[in-house]
């Protein structure tokens, strides 16, 4: 049975040598996955995400493990920095997917809103109209012929176009033959006989032309209240009332206390983050990305910037106890001092503005110093990322 699993199908080339190549270091010194988390600090379940591909490590893990198996730091560190951006792309086209079929969701979502009402009683009330009108020309054609005349031709013209647009654009407002009893009048003494009777029928169709005008009646009503409303909120937005009133100029006041809203575990923000410890105000980790880095032998001086929290602070790694790491940006300043671990990171301090132009030194105890520089883009277009802080 192998020792390792395979490797996920997604993962990105550089990410899956550079953690085939932490493999071989392991089974090349014989070490077991327990056996190299209690030489490098770290925990085994942390070494088994590393060694299976589910998670990047940390620099400093990755320089403890070629500490204990020999291996030259520099190249692994080269292998990491590689694998560090390959997996950065990788998560932003993760977010640029999960971003698009939000966007696909929210917009299918709204679309079932715009669907246009049915208007099936109209069509069904016009068929009825069309109905009565047809049944009105043919009880005037059939007495027309029973007295041996010829049946009236006024009623034909406006009957008929009734009967052909109707089903497609209803126009209930059209006036209908019964709206004319002079027209009819006229024609039944053109041609010597009295207007038949049985145009009567047609005359219900009437109070089904009015409900539409009562309907844009209404309509404009409403609109006509909607635009009164609308202009008296204005004029109550742009023109205060006047008095001894106070009350409402209080509510500013109450304005600065309320917080923006934050990521689970983010506690602070910009000024509020100003001279306070990045891990426990949840700044730090997949919150964090390296603008800057600077390399002075085993040394490594980063500026760490968290765009969620406005902040940015310096970080040594494998650096000799004593040497100092200072951060300034914004007229804001801190310091920190490497212990034994050779190991250390500042306070945070606020940016304003490119992270990339936050100056990040390290002092050693020789007096000697060496600043960080801005690391190139990724093809992403952004920043190196971390999942450590």
């Amino acid at each position: 049975m192998p020792r390792w699993k395979a490797l996920p199908e997604e993962l990105d080339p550089q990410v899956g040598e550079f953690t085939g190549q932490l493999r071989r270091l392991v089974d090349r010194n014989g070490l077991s996955v327990a056996a190299v988390a209690d030489r490098t600090g770290y925990s085994k379940t942390s070494w088994e995400r590393y060694l299976n591909g589910r998670l990047l490590p940390p620099l400093r893990a990755v320089v403890a493990l070629a500490e204990v198996t020999g291996a030259q730091p520099a190249h692994l560190t080269t292998l990491w920095e590689l694998a560090e951006r390959a997996w950065s792309r990788a998560e932003m086209r993760q977010d640029v997917t999960m971003e698009a079929i939000s966007v696909a969701q929210a917009r299918a979502a709204l679309g079932e809103f715009d669907t246009e009402p049915a208007q099936t009683a109209p069509t069904t009330k016009s068929a009825k109209g069309a109905k009565a009108a047809k049944g009105a020309k043919a009880a005037e054609v059939k007495a027309a012929k029973a007295k041996g005349a010829k049946p009236p031709q006024a009623a034909g013209p406006l009957t008929e176009p009734l009967t052909v647009q109707w089903p497609q654009q209803p126009r209930l407002d059209l006036p209908s033959s019964a709206d004319f009893p002079a027209e009819q009048m006229a024609a039944a003494a053109a041609s010597g006989h009295s207007p038949a009777p049985a145009a009567s029928p047609a005359a219900p169709a009437a109070p089904a032309n009015q409900r539409p005008r009562r309907g844009r009646t209404a309509v404009f009503v409403a609109g006509a209240v909607g635009a009164l409303l609308l202009a008296g909120a204005a004029v109550l937005l742009l023109k205060p009332a006047a008095g001894p009133v106070t009350k409402p100029a209080a509510a500013p006041a109450t304005a600065p206390s309320a917080k923006p809203d934050l990521p689970a575990g983010v506690h602070c923000t910009g000024e509020g983050c100003v001279g306070k410890d990045p891990e426990k105000m949840g700044c730090g980790g997949t919150h964090a990305v390296t603008p800057s880095r600077g390399l002075a032998g085993r040394s490594v001086i980063e500026v760490r910037y968290s765009a969620v929290c406005h902040t940015a602070w310096a970080r040594i790694s494998r650096a000799a106890q004593g040497d100092q790491a200072t951060i300034s940006a914004g007229g804001h300043s801190a310091t920190a001092q490497a212990e034994r671990g050779g190991d250390a990171y500042t306070p945070m301090v606020a940016v304003s503005g490119d992270p990339a132009k936050v100056a990040a030194c390290q002092t050693t105890m020789s007096g000697a110093k060496n600043c960080a520089r801005p690391v190139p883009a990724t093809p992403a277009g952004s920043a190196t990322e971390s999942p450590s802080r």
